[in-house]
């Protein structure tokens, strides 16, 4: 269900800065489409056709006509973003969601639905899925969002580094110490940041 391109996202900085962000999970890279209180100034899913952009752009890479969105599926997806958001944040500060109970049901109740199925091409290689529709989308992300809370990389959900970043990624990396969302963004500022600062040192 994916092609060959480096898994994650472009997105854009409020400045207007373009980088890659790969959050290391399918259901991650829901997020940076908005999400509850304060991250609902970045709402982008306004319509199906903005879940449906998504779609082809996250890792799933899913080709135009694949999945069918109405209206009250969109309002369920962006239900299920809501809820991730708030437990994979608990889980990077190492707290409990305000409403933890509740979060895991309505997570549980969109994996049991039937998810995307998927297919393999005559040659071996992954095929884009079976049509289907918003429902069974949501049931694809919240199945992949219970694999990652129960599985051997969940100890390893992290906010990133930056004082003013607040984007969320799972560290899959063999030594385990990604500090920031994106080198290209986050983690080029922090080495010009303490490059400057060492420059600026007096000299004993």
């Amino acid at each position: 269900m994916t092609d060959e391109r480096t898994p994650g996202l472009v997105l854009q900085s409020p400045g207007g800065t373009r980088f890659h962000f790969d959050p290391g999970a399918l259901c991650l890279e829901l997020l940076p489409t908005g999400g509850p209180g304060r991250h609902s100034r970045y709402e982008i899913l306004h319509q199906p056709s903005d879940l449906l952009k998504w779609l082809e752009e996250s890792r799933l890479a899913l080709p135009p006509g694949t999945v069918r969105i109405s209206d009250d599926q969109l309002t369920a997806v962006r239900a299920l973003r809501d809820t991730l958001w708030r437990l994979t944040a608990a889980r990077a500060s190492g707290t409990r969601a305000p409403d933890e109970p509740a979060d895991h049901a309505l997570l549980n109740r969109t994996a049991a639905r039937p998810p995307l199925a998927p297919q393999i091409a005559p040659d071996g290689t992954s095929a884009p899925p079976l049509p289907g529709d918003g429902d069974q989308l949501a049931s694809t992300l919240a199945r992949d969002a219970i694999a990652l809370f129960t599985g051997p990389h969940a100890h390893r959900i992290r906010e990133c580094g930056a004082d003013n970043c607040q984007l969320l990624f799972v560290d899959t990396s063999r030594p385990g110490r990604r500090r920031w969302c994106s080198m290209e963004r986050c983690g080029n500022r922090h080495k010009v940041r303490a490059l400057r600062a060492r420059r600026e040192r007096p000299e004993e």
